[in-house]
C-alpha cells in the first residue's frame, strides 16, 4: 500500500477555506430565504430553475441535475412545494415513464417574490467580495470540480 499524498500547508489551507465555504455558505443563504421568503435554498434553485424554462417545465431528471441535487431529494422537496401549490408534477407525453415539475402561476410569484433578496444577499456575500476575473476563475475551477464529482458518482 502506497504512502497517502498528503496536503501541503498551502493546499490545506485552501482545502480548509473551500470546506469552511461549503459549510457556511448554504446556512447563510437558507437563513435569509427562510426569514424573508419561507423557502430554503434548495426549494428557492427548483422554482428559480422552472422560472428560467420557456414554458417553466422541466423533466424531473433535467431538474435535478440543474440544482445540483439528487433525485430522491428534488422528489421530496417537489412534493412539498406541490403541498403548497407552487409546483405540479404530471407525466411527460414525450416519454410516458419520466415525471416533468411545471412551476404553477403561485410558485412564479413566489420565486419572483424572493428573487430581490436572494441576489442582494449572493451579491453581498459573494459577487461584491471578489473581483470579476477572481469570479470567473472560481466559476471555472467550481465546473470542473463538479465535472469531477460528477465522474466518480457512486465511486
Amino acid at each position: 500500500m502506497s504512502e497517502p499524498r498528503w496536503l501541503t500547508a498551502e493546499e490545506r489551507s485552501s482545502w480548509l477555506a473551500l470546506t469552511g465555504l461549503l459549510t457556511k455558505l448554504p446556512g447563510a443563504l437558507d437563513a435569509q430565504l427562510a426569514r424573508d421568503s419561507g423557502l430554503s435554498f434548495f426549494e428557492y434553485m427548483v422554482l428559480a430553475m422552472l422560472a428560467e424554462q420557456p414554458e417553466e417545465t422541466l423533466r424531473m431528471t433535467a431538474l435535478a441535475d440543474l440544482t445540483n441535487g439528487s433525485l430522491s431529494r428534488l422528489s421530496h422537496v417537489v412534493q412539498r412545494l406541490e403541498g403548497q401549490g407552487l409546483v405540479r408534477r404530471e407525466t411527460c407525453a414525450q416519454d410516458r415513464r419520466a415525471t416533468n415539475a411545471i412551476l404553477t402561476p403561485a410558485g412564479r410569484e413566489k420565486v419572483e417574490a424572493a428573487a430581490p433578496g436572494h441576489v442582494a444577499r449572493v451579491r453581498a456575500l459573494v459577487i461584491d467580495a471578489v473581483s470579476p476575473q477572481e469570479l470567473a476563475a472560481f466559476g471555472q475551477v467550481g465546473e470542473q470540480i463538479l465535472g469531477r464529482v460528477h465522474e466518480h458518482r457512486g465511486s
